[in-house]
């Protein structure tokens, strides 16, 4: 029986890559940076064989020609490249990623799976920043968390009770350490696909349609739009939900609607799905996973609460 033996959320931000002599006088983006690397050194002493990575798509590996709520990589993952992230292939642990769909099938999910998946920062930033040699297998679950309808955040918790169940079950004794990337509060210049209004709207949305063999060609305008965007960023909700990650007990976010968490800590605080999923997979019958803040920062520039989190497994699942 393989055993989950850390976890991490962390924010992410391409413009950390692109335009960080920005924000090189700001102490909250050196506060997100260092929390990183704790994480990272975090990382490589728990001595993971192989990492679950749970993200988003910022469609460039997915788009509205078809959007699955649950994606499992289980073959060729590449990264897409974008802004200075990992591009490529990367190593991904086939047996484990099987396992996993297998075990949510089995627990009444219905997750998609690629042989050829393409993901973009919302799950390469979080590996080029934790695990930069890239020389730990990865396991991608992509969450749907930027084109409604999304999966609630309770479903997504139950999607991390499930991720954990298939890796008690996969007959192996594997270390698999999980890492939630995404969020905190922000807000993107981004329509629903159903309500395009402006030009920059209609223009979002043909590209998140069309750009499955050609994303590169929008990227331009995609950067112009979201760098002219104004940062709305809610410090108060995201200490609020470190402070959940601490005690373990998530229940007062659970059952909050995407309308509410939009309107509290804009679109991008849908990402937290990954982080609400990870904790679960952490959790175990005997108790929650219990959380320490490594770092926070608002940090407008990025538009984004950067915040860095690290999980230990409850005691049963490190004794499992």
């Amino acid at each position: 029986m393989s055993q989950l033996v850390l976890g991490i959320g962390a924010s992410h931000s391409t413009l950390m890559n692109t335009h960080w002599a920005e924000v090189d006088h700001l102490p909250a983006a050196h506060r997100f940076r260092d929390g990183l690397a704790e994480a990272r050194d975090a990382l490589a002493a728990a001595r993971p064989d192989a990492v679950v990575v749970i993200g988003s798509n910022h469609f460039r590996g997915m788009f509205l020609d078809l959007m699955p709520a649950f994606t499992v990589g289980v073959g060729e993952v590449h990264g897409a490249g974008e802004a200075g992230t990992p591009g490529g292939p990367l190593p991904v642990d086939t047996d484990l990623a099987r396992s996993l769909v297998d075990g949510l099938v089995t627990d009444g999910f219905d997750p998609a799976f690629s042989l050829r998946l393409t993901v973009d920062h919302g799950i390469t930033h979080s590996l080029q920043h934790l695990v930069p040699a890239l020389d730990v297998p990865v396991v991608p679950v992509v969450i749907n968390m930027f084109a409604p309808p999304l999966p609630s955040l309770r479903r997504c918790h139950a999607l991390g009770a499930a991720l954990r169940d298939a890796v008690h079950g996969d007959g192996q004794d594997k270390r698999i350490a999980v890492i939630a990337s995404g969020g905190l509060s922000h807000r993107l210049p981004w329509p629903k696909w159903f309500a395009a209004l402006s030009d920059d709207d209609r223009f979002l949305v043909e590209a998140w349609l069309n750009g499955r063999h050609d994303w590169n060609e929008y990227e331009v305008r995609r950067r112009q739009i979201i760098r002219a965007a104004a940062p709305d960023i809610n410090e108060a909700f995201d200490q609020w939900f470190l402070r959940l990650l601490e005690t373990g007990d998530l229940s007062e976010v659970l059952d909050r609607t995407d309308e509410q968490i939009e309107q509290e800590a804009g679109n991008g605080a849908q990402e937290l799905r990954a982080w609400i999923a990870m904790a679960a997979a952490l959790a175990s019958p005997a108790g929650p996973a219990t959380g320490r803040t490594l770092a926070y920062g608002a940090v407008p520039d990025w538009l984004t609460g950067m915040g860095v989190s690290l999980l230990t497994p409850s005691p049963k699942e490190t004794s499992a």
